[in-house]
């Protein structure tokens, strides 16, 4: 039985994109690669990807018209930018078109895979969202906003329970503090950037009854919930 991950990759750049397959392959993916938007919509219909790799210039049809569309049809599964586009009103239109993570030309494909597992994790948490979560001694409804200690039930902000999930996704390995800032924030600026300090340090507290739990701030990359 087949149970490698299906990417749909669009990519028109005919190089990079056999690059990219070929090491998804060898990393146990089976990767379904598009030269152009219109054949990545039509094989996006047939071929039912678990996840979207899409560059965002393509001739035919570009990256967020494509993501666009999906949408409609498909709010659930994953969809990763790629692009040598920089500025950040790019990003956030990426974000805007239903883009859950946004890579930045050029980019290691150690990069690539780690932000597609991180995706295809928090795809999966997604389905459990009506469960509670076990972080360390604490138990965490994302749905619900709550954090439980024991008996003891504290509610979380909407924006502390989106952090805390995100962090969650990605217990003991870094959180790309970007990725962070684009998802909840919807830009990643000095501005957002104070805010989501004080909002990690808001959950380091609410987690302190718990002293096997840390936040670490990984200077220059982001953060890192260690449980």
């Amino acid at each position: 039985m087949n149970t490698k991950t299906k990417v749909l990759l669009a990519e028109d750049e005919i190089s990079l994109g056999m690059i990219i397959q070929e090491s998804l392959e060898s990393r146990d993916f089976e990767v379904v690669l598009c030269s152009n938007g219109e054949i990545a919509w039509e094989k996006y219909k047939t071929s039912k990807p678990e996840i979207l790799v899409l560059d965002v210039m393509m001739p035919k049809k570009d990256g967020f018209t494509l993501a666009e569309e999906i949408r409609k049809i498909d709010p659930f599964t994953p969809i990763i930018f790629l692009t040598s586009k920089g500025q950040t009103e790019d990003v956030v239109k990426g974000f805007g078109q239903g883009g859950n993570d946004y890579i930045r030309k050029p980019f290691s494909m150690e990069e690539l895979i780690v932000r597609i597992k991180a995706q295809l994790s928090r795809k999966q948490l997604k389905t459990q969202q009506s469960d509670w979560l076990e972080l360390g001694k604490f138990e965490f409804h994302p749905t619900r906003q709550l954090l439980k200690f024991g008996t003891t039930e504290s509610p979380l902000t909407a924006r502390e329970s989106q952090l805390l999930q995100i962090l969650l996704e990605n217990c003991n390995d870094i959180t790309d503090r970007s990725l962070i800032l684009n998802q909840i924030w919807g830009a990643d600026d000095f501005f957002n950037a104070r805010s989501m300090d004080v909002f990690i340090t808001k959950l380091r507290k609410k987690l302190q009854d718990d002293p096997e739990i840390q936040i670490l701030n990984i200077r220059g990359y982001g953060y890192k919930l260690v449980c």
